[in-house]
């Protein structure tokens, strides 16, 4: 015989279905709302980039190389001495050598400048070059580039001796530098090493696009990254990609939209875009260009990056001017102390 169902009983079975029905669907009520907060959270509480002020981070080094020095002194140890060689009168290697022996003065390195004319022989460069390097008074040695037109810098270059080579251009220490092997590293890779280390931006396994390929910036800044962490000089294990002016500007776009890390660096104003970027994405800025102010008229300075627009969607970019260039400074600098800390030994 049928079981018989009270109507009660009934009626609690359909509203309790209705009601579980009811509850699932304010549920997924709930989710989506949630889901749409959390978005709508996210994309109103989404910044601007960090800004990464090179010029406090040079301040940061400043204070360490000041206790470097102060210690090399202290210890009865030669103040750590810097030669500067300056070829010609071209007003923006004039600027550059100024602002780096003002740096040394500020942090206790002493330093000289030998000028030349830019008629002077290669050879009577060069000369200067040996007298400097056997000049143990001189713990670190530049030579101030570009160079007239007659003069080899590739043969300047290595002709300083690689322990003084604070410019890190010299062919044996840019070897090293391949080999992920202790080396002096030129100072804007170093900078922008620096940038990346002391901003606890990620690097292993991470890709990362090189705007530029110089020999003296690019290449080097693509082997610091790339290079395997646990070398004697540590990398940073990420997957690097050259881009340089024969990369086609929409294949150039495709891979800076897959980079964590945008590296620019190769003197173009305003190289890359929004439109190029990942959201997220640390962008560096190398370049250093000057073009006429459209509301002045006047020259100004710019980078690689249009930054006004960049920095909405990066998640952190460095200024031009008061980014990579302070700590350029500032890495030059430590490479002078590290050659007088190596002349000790050796």
């Amino acid at each position: 015989m049928a079981a018989s169902i009270s109507p009660l009983r009934s009626s609690y079975r359909i509203c309790n279905s209705l009601s579980f029905h009811h509850y699932r669907a304010k549920l997924r009520m709930h989710r989506k709302c949630e889901s749409q907060r959390r978005h709508l959270h996210a994309s109103v509480t989404r910044h601007a980039a960090v800004v990464v002020s090179g010029t406090e981070m040079a301040r940061q080094i400043h204070r360490e190389i000041q206790r470097e020095v102060e210690e090399l002194v202290t210890g009865g140890n030669m103040r750590p001495h810097l030669g500067v060689v300056l070829v010609g009168d071209d007003p923006a290697s004039r600027t550059y050598v100024r602002n780096k022996t003002r740096a040394a003065s500020i942090l206790g390195i002493s330093s000289d400048t030998v000028v030349k004319p830019t008629s002077v022989s290669q050879d009577e460069l060069l000369e200067l070059i040996d007298k400097m390097n056997r000049d143990w008074k001189v713990s670190g040695l530049l030579v101030q580039l570009p160079l007239p037109g007659h003069i080899k810098e590739r043969a300047v270059c290595n002709a300083i001796a690689p322990e003084k080579d604070v410019d890190g251009f010299h062919i044996v220490n840019i070897g090293k530098l391949c080999l992920g092997q202790t080396s002096m590293v030129p100072a804007t890779p170093a900078a922008v090493w620096e940038i990346i280390r002391r901003t606890g931006i990620e690097t292993v396994g991470k890709n990362v696009l090189v705007a530029g390929r110089s020999k003296n910036v690019g290449l080097p800044i693509a082997m610091l990254l790339h290079t395997d962490r646990n070398h004697q000089r540590p990398g940073g294990d990420a997957t690097v990609t050259i881009a340089h002016r024969c990369t086609p500007r929409e294949q150039l776009k495709e891979l800076t939209r897959l980079a964590d890390i945008v590296i620019a660096a190769a003197g173009v104003p305003g190289l890359i875009t929004v439109d190029m970027v990942k959201e997220g994405a640390a962008v560096i800025d190398v370049g250093i260009n000057r073009v006429q102010d459209r509301t002045t008229g006047k020259l100004r300075l710019v980078g690689d990056v249009d930054f006004e627009g960049v920095k909405e969607k990066a998640g952190f970019i460095t200024p031009v001017p008061g980014g990579v260039g302070p700590i350029t400074v500032a890495m030059l600098m430590k490479n002078t102390v590290a050659a007088a800390r190596y002349a000790l030994t050796h």
